[in-house]
């Protein structure tokens, strides 16, 4: 027995609640003992079923203070569910997939599900492996975002064994939601913009010709083009990924045609296009006008600060996050059957943002 007094050694946190908890981990006995409540208030309280607000209360500061953990495992295991949705993007380190994972978290976590994070680097056998893995049962569903679409991909998307969301352009009958993004629209945004400000020489810095996005936003830059009684012309025009160095590197090879406007298929690709300009000694708006495309938050970065299209990228992983849940609460949508549900497809309208790199050009322009 411990002596009082000078010698007594106080008791710590942890130590009390193992004692109140026999040692182990809290249980709902040990939280209806604390509350003084019955062991089915405790129960209903815990699993959200209801209970009167003063014994909710108790029940919580009773679970709190003996350092309660929901049992998620066997909460699973009762309803069929993980409580957790996956998202699989191209690049963590794009700002436009860190939007979409800040809005998708916000939905999945106001639901009561965690978010899992998956960076594919665009590799298709990356995708269908997350896809696959959609029948381990690691997650609910899953919110995928690729920039190309191969055969196996629909195939898996048509097979796959739980709700997926695409955030990105489908083809046609594939069974699955999407969310997609204005591209087309996005870039005759741009181009209209550029030529109100006089420009005519317009280069354009795109991502690869076999991506969505690279496809969708040359067909976009060839319609406004014409739109805007401009000649397309291949020559002012380059693919290569979509990185800074690669924007960079890319528009030196355009400067010697002397455009009158760099604009690049997203922010990233703007940006070392005006990297290059600096480095030739070209002043941005006045010698060369640049936008870019998303509005990510390397937009407001530079200097001079860089016009874009905002494209929704909060807006589109938002309304992913809410068509899955709402997949998975009512599977079978409006006039569809279990083996052939009706896919549910939605477009965020793009928006042009003006800032500072694309102000008026010269009067003898």
């Amino acid at each position: 027995m411990t002596a009082k007094g000078a010698g007594a050694v106080p008791r710590t946190t942890t130590q009390a609640t193992a004692a109140a908890t026999g040692g182990g981990q809290p249980t709902i006995i040990s939280i209806a003992e604390r509350a003084g409540v019955s062991i089915a208030s405790v129960s209903r309280v815990l699993n959200g079923i209801g209970a009167r607000p003063a014994t909710v209360e108790k029940v919580e500061r009773a679970a709190a203070e003996l350092g309660y953990v929901p049992n998620a495992v066997a909460r699973s295991l009762k309803d069929g569910r993980t409580r957790q949705l996956t998202f699989a993007m191209p690049d963590i380190g794009n700002p436009v997939y860190v939007a979409m994972v800040r809005a998708i978290q916000s939905v999945a976590k106001a639901a009561g599900y965690r978010l899992l994070l998956h960076s594919t680097d665009a590799v298709a056998e990356d995708e269908l492996a997350v896809l696959r893995s959609l029948g381990d049962r690691t997650s609910d569903g899953l919110i995928l975002c690729p920039i190309r679409i191969t055969d196996a991909h629909v195939d898996a998307l048509r097979s796959a064994s739980g709700p997926v969301v695409v955030i990105g352009s489908l083809p046609s009958g594939v069974p699955v939601d999407s969310v997609r993004a204005d591209s087309v629209e996005g870039v005759a945004l741009a181009v209209r913009h550029l030529y109100e400000t006089g420009r005519r020489r317009i280069a354009f810095v795109n991502g690869p010709a076999d991506t969505v996005p690279g496809r969708k936003r040359g067909e976009g830059f060839r319609k406004a083009l014409a739109d805007c009684g401009l000649v397309y012309d291949p020559e002012l025009v380059v693919h290569t990924d979509f990185g800074i160095e690669s924007g960079a590197t890319a528009a030196e090879s355009l400067l010697d045609l002397r455009p009158d406007a760099v604009f690049g298929a997203n922010d990233q690709l703007a940006l070392g296009a005006a990297r290059a300009l600096h480095a030739r000694g070209l002043r941005i708006p006045e010698d060369v006008a640049v936008a870019g495309m998303d509005d990510s938050v390397l937009a407001q970065a530079g200097w001079p600060p860089l016009t874009s299209v905002d494209l929704g990228s909060t807006e589109r992983g938002r309304r992913a996050a809410e068509l899955l849940l709402h997949r998975l609460d009512t599977p079978e949508a409006p006039g569809s059957t279990a083996e052939n549900p009706a896919p549910r497809s939605t477009t965020a309208p793009p928006r042009l943002v003006v800032r500072a790199s694309t102000g008026r050009a010269a009067p003898d322009s």
